[in-house]
């Protein structure tokens, strides 16, 4: 573990000048800044206490401010009156990049990612010294983290679990969400997940849908997930439908398939569906339906993504695909 110091739940009494006694709940503004015309910019969030000292769980949306599924999984955990912690604390950012959500955008105003630096720095850039608010602030108090996110622009994913399954305590966290798949990854440098779990506060991802959307399908599987976890560690009651998990299986490989030629697309497969290698997955042909070139999956396999787009050029990612030949079944 890093030898940065964590600080507890106890010292909440000094974000943002409240104090969320255990048993009860605040909205809070975190300040992140300033802007040119010297007003404040805040990150709002929502803190819940249960009654008992138990995990510090932090859950994110919109690190890129254009991922929005995470947003409506969040909202919705906020305003439901039965979702009572008897233990621990919660800290819900229904959207970190407000400045990036303000502009539909993935990136911040400087074109930096959020998500490639933290832990951030109290004197670097606009990007670093968000960062490093959010990852002071909030990171550097919880046990726990979930960080949701939706596939990048023009192209939508299966619902899954990203973690660094090499982990004990991670791969336990990444599994007690209870998703159909994990897939194994430490994440880039700089990102939310990877740079907590160096800090000592196992964190992983939870990814599916597209940008710009709120998707009920999605949301609702971030939403059990966040649950299913959050009974796991004790700080909620555990329900019948939590308690009866499906099996789950863990990706240790994954690729992309990538066109050979432009054209335009007709799609075999959906995301979640399993392929055996041989099967269809894409027909790529002109804008007249000539020269159809059939793209054939090389591997037994599960679709992770999908690119959105109807027409594709050469080199351009179209279907990921996870690797079953080599996962791990978990009963």
């Amino acid at each position: 573990m890093n030898e940065r110091v964590k600080r507890r739940i106890d010292e909440w009494d000094d974000l943002a000048g409240q104090t969320i006694a255990p048993g009860t709940s605040q909205d809070l503004d975190l300040r992140i800044g300033e802007s040119y015309s010297g007003m404040n910019m805040t990150v709002p969030l929502h803190v819940r206490r249960g009654i008992e000292p138990g995990p510090i769980v932090f859950v994110t949306a919109a690190v890129h401010g254009n991922e929005l599924n995470g947003t409506g999984a969040i909202r919705n955990l906020i305003r439901d009156p039965q979702l009572e912690l008897v233990a621990g604390a919660l800290v819900l950012i229904p959207v970190v990049n407000v400045l990036g959500f303000d502009r539909h955008s993935r990136y911040l105003p400087d074109r930096r990612d959020l998500n490639r630096c933290f832990p951030g720095s109290r004197v670097g850039s606009l990007a670093k010294r968000i960062a490093w608010r959010i990852f002071d602030e909030i990171v550097n108090r919880c046990d726990y983290g979930i960080d949701l996110h939706t596939a990048a622009i023009r192209r939508t994913n299966y619902p899954v679990v990203c973690a660094d399954t090499t982990k004990d305590t991670i791969r336990e966290w990444a599994l007690s969400l209870g998703t159909e798949y994990v897939v194994k990854g430490r994440g880039p440098r700089g990102a939310l997940r990877r740079q907590a779990c160096t800090f000592g506060c196992p964190t992983v991802i939870v990814e599916g849908g597209e940008t710009w959307k709120v998707e009920a399908g999605v949301v609702s599987v971030f939403e059990s997930g966040i649950r299913n976890a959050l009974a796991q560690l004790g700080m909620t009651a555990p329900t019948a439908q939590q308690a009866c998990k499906s099996p789950q299986t863990i990706i240790q490989k994954a690729r992309w398939v990538r066109a050979e030629h432009g054209g335009f697309l007709e799609f075999h497969v959906q995301p979640g569906q399993r392929v055996r290698s041989g099967d269809p997955l894409v027909t790529v042909a002109s804008l007249l339906g000539r020269g159809e070139q059939v793209m054939r999956s090389t591997m037994d396999a599960v679709v992770l993504g999908m690119t959105t787009l109807p027409a594709t050029s050469p080199g351009e990612a179209i279907v990921h695909l996870g690797d079953l030949s080599s996962a791990i079944q978990v009963s």
